[in-house]
């Protein structure tokens, strides 16, 4: 029987492993925290009974795409819901900007005919295009037309395309969410994340799973353990040599990090390549239990899941670029998780569990809750009355909690031109460590950041395709 290990149980190291169970191979993951989960875990972070998620939140991406439909984790429990509002973007005014699923209702709620011209076509042919821009770069696609289509807007710098829309609702709506890639939005496909997920929302809307985002978690160990996985908790690996025999070895760590765990019989070319992989700036995040949730003077944003807290278009671009060059914003860009719009069970009487970061520069060392809730309180005056409890963690604290967060970098790995392309190395199989049967299976590969499975999964199909061989 084939044998395989996995290093890490956040969602990309739990699908390779499912992902190798389904077709029969017997496996063990082995997590260093005393549960798993990485990025997807959810807690108590303020008030017994009140669940926030920890990192991911929302799951535009997972809800169609190759891996989710091998799992089928209905099956064992996972239960999506969605909010009204996808997201929405307050702006100085009390106006603001807001998307829903509908591609013709949000560009006639942003007056801008443009918000159509530019996402109407991709969003019919989205699935189509997700086939392809969630697998390696270095491939023929299998629906060309479609994701060429794609490409002529995601290849763009994020200004550019906020400069073919005509109102300033429709460009902060659009740089709200480009700047989920943590990039300069005037930095060559600093567009890429902001296309991919704006088109998602209209294609599959930003969903959140039932319960938390752990609920993912539970059902891939679940479906694993139906297929006689096993998962060994409380056990830090420092070298691939700890492991037991197997054929196969996961790691969905950190790219510098496999390095070493892979030291000494990595290819020193690959290795270099692992060590040299960049790291982008970190997000430093903030629980808040709300009594009656946040009063946004913006109403629509009251029924939003996400909320883009940054003003305009250019105060975004400006806010952005600083991070990058290590500067620390005095309002920083806040992603805002209302997850208990679009799941009421989450709220506990009458308190609705808030999950929010700022992008603040790589490694920034301080608390950031008081000019979180500043910003807050510029769009939503009042809402620090309404904070019954809170708890936070700086980059810092993240990277202590999942290394894989490399100065607080949630999205493992700078998202620019060339490492958005070829993470974390140029290779037609860049999940492949050098070394028969290792691979990297974490967000620092293909396609990236997100609790949607893909980069494990399409590690453990690269893992497969070897054995075939």
């Amino acid at each position: 029987m084939v044998h395989a290990v996995v290093v890490g149980s956040g969602p990309n190291g739990l699908a390779a492993a499912l992902t190798l169970a389904k077709a029969g191979v017997a496996v063990t993951v082995y997590e260093s925290a005393d549960t798993p989960g990485g990025g997807a875990r959810s807690g108590e972070a303020t008030l017994p009974g009140l669940m926030h998620d920890h990192c991911s939140g929302f799951h535009p991406l997972a809800v169609d795409n190759a891996f989710v439909t091998l799992a089928q984790l209905a099956d064992y429990g996972l239960e999506w819901a969605w909010p009204e509002v996808q997201y929405a973007h307050p702006l100085d005014n009390g106006d603001g900007a807001a998307a829903v699923q509908s591609v013709d209702e949000t560009a006639r709620g942003v007056g801008d005919a443009s918000w159509r011209h530019i996402f109407g076509s991709l969003t019919n042919q989205f699935p189509k295009i997700t086939r392809d821009f969630l697998q390696p770069m270095l491939r023929v696609p299998d629906a060309p037309l479609a994701f060429a289509n794609f490409g002529l807007r995601a290849g763009l710098p994020a200004h550019l395309l906020t400069g073919l829309m005509r109102t300033e609702q429709a460009k902060a709506l659009f740089a709200g969410v480009a700047a989920h890639a943590f990039r300069p939005l005037d930095s060559f496909g600093s567009a890429a994340i902001g296309v991919a997920l704006t088109t998602a929302g209209h294609a599959y809307g930003w969903p959140v799973a039932k319960g938390g985002s752990a609920a993912i978690i539970n059902a891939m160990v679940d479906a694993l353990h139906a297929h006689e996985g096993k998962i060994v908790t409380n056990t830090h690996i420092e070298s691939v040599q700890e492991l037991p025999e197997a054929d196969i070895v996961m790691l969905n760590t950190a790219p510098k990090a496999a390095a070493q765990l892979m030291a000494p019989v990595i290819p020193g070319a690959i290795e270099h390549r692992l060590q040299s992989f960049r790291h982008g700036p970190g997000a430093a995040t903030v629980s808040l239990a709300v009594e009656g949730g946040i009063p946004w003077t913006y109403k629509p944003a009251r029924h939003a899941g996400t909320v883009h807290v940054g003003g305009s278009s250019s105060e975004v671009a400006f806010v952005e670029r600083q991070i990058t060059t290590g500067i620390m914003p005095r309002n920083p860009f806040v992603l805002v998780g209302q997850q208990s719009v679009a799941d009421e069970s989450r709220v506990n009487n009458g308190i609705h569990p808030v999950d929010a970061y700022a992008h603040v520069p790589a490694g920034y060392p301080h608390d950031a809750t008081e000019v979180i809730v500043q910003q807050l309180e510029r769009f939503a005056p009042g809402v620090r009355d309404r904070i019954v409890a809170h708890s936070s963690r700086t980059t810092l604290e993240l990277e202590a909690q999942n290394p894989n967060f490399v100065g607080g970098d949630i999205v493992t790995g700078a998202n620019a031109f060339d490492q958005l392309l070829f993470r974390p190395r140029p290779a037609i199989n860049p999940y492949s460590l050098g070394v028969p049967g290792a691979y990297l299976c974490s967000a620092a590969t293909p396609p990236g950041a997100g609790a949607h499975g893909m980069a494990g999964y399409n590690a453990a199909q690269a893992a497969l395709a070897e054995l075939q061989r």
